[in-house]
């Protein structure tokens, strides 16, 4: 599972259609600009947390992953290694667990961590790493500036193009 497709990606278009639209109002209407521009980013990132949550995209993000790993450590005929993404917060940091030397301790956090979806693999619980939450705001964040941009520019064209009365 590639995380920019198939979890940021919606998110990033979600931003950007938020973004869109608010732009498109907070441009014509110059009283009220701050308050409909904080409104919709707002509103973006409460759809980024619909997303990861009750939408259920981390939970299909965790278990795709997961799934991945297991089918990597039966490739690897490892059946006593368990992993999983830590989680509270979910990340993409997978942590490993099981019996292993050290030469399959290294190799496997190794191949794990190249694992679509995975950005670290590691034996232990330490809470490192970005929340996946964090990565989908953002995205949402930056789609929404991208879209108010947009808005924006199409807004400086109106005006520029209204002076014109032939």
């Amino acid at each position: 599972m590639n995380p920019l497709w198939d979890y940021l990606w919606p998110l990033l278009v979600v931003g950007l259609v938020v973004g869109s639209v608010t732009g498109t109002i907070a441009f014509r209407r110059d009283a009220k600009r701050n308050v409909v521009l904080a409104i919709g980013l707002v509103v973006s990132i409460g759809l980024a947390a619909a997303w990861h949550g009750p939408i259920g995209a981390s939970g299909r993000f965790s278990q795709t992953v997961e799934r991945s790993a297991r089918t990597a450590l039966h490739y690897y005929e490892m059946p006593k290694i368990e992993a999983h993404l830590h989680r509270s917060p979910l990340s993409r940091n997978l942590v490993l667990s099981g019996k292993a030397d050290d030469f399959q301790t290294g190799e496997l956090a190794r191949l794990l961590s190249q694992l679509p979806g995975v950005s670290r693999a590691q034996w232990s619980e330490s809470p490192s790493g970005r929340p996946l939450i964090l990565e989908g705001g953002a995205a949402a964040v930056l789609g929404f500036i991208v879209g108010s941009l947009l808005a924006y520019l199409f807004e400086l064209r109106r005006r520029y193009n209204a002076q014109w009365n032939w």
